[in-house]
């Protein structure tokens, strides 16, 4: 049996990353963040998909030190 990943609306992906929604949309929209999967009329991001953008952030924080 496959579990299901916990999905994220903008402001609760928004939250982990620590930026307002309007951040969170231009950051997609430049690629930063993944593109949403749309459900209905409704955009969600895969928790495992904002991780990753907080562990690349980390390590290009390690990179660039």
């Amino acid at each position: 049996m496959q579990t299901s990943e916990r999905l994220l609306r903008d402001q609760d992906a928004a939250a982990a990353l620590g930026v307002s929604k309007t951040t969170f949309w231009r950051l997609t929209k430049d690629g930063t963040v993944p593109r949403p999967i749309k459900i209905g009329a409704s955009s969600r991001w895969p928790q495992s998909e904002i991780l990753a953008v907080i562990e690349r952030a980390k390590a290009a924080r390690a990179e660039a030190a």
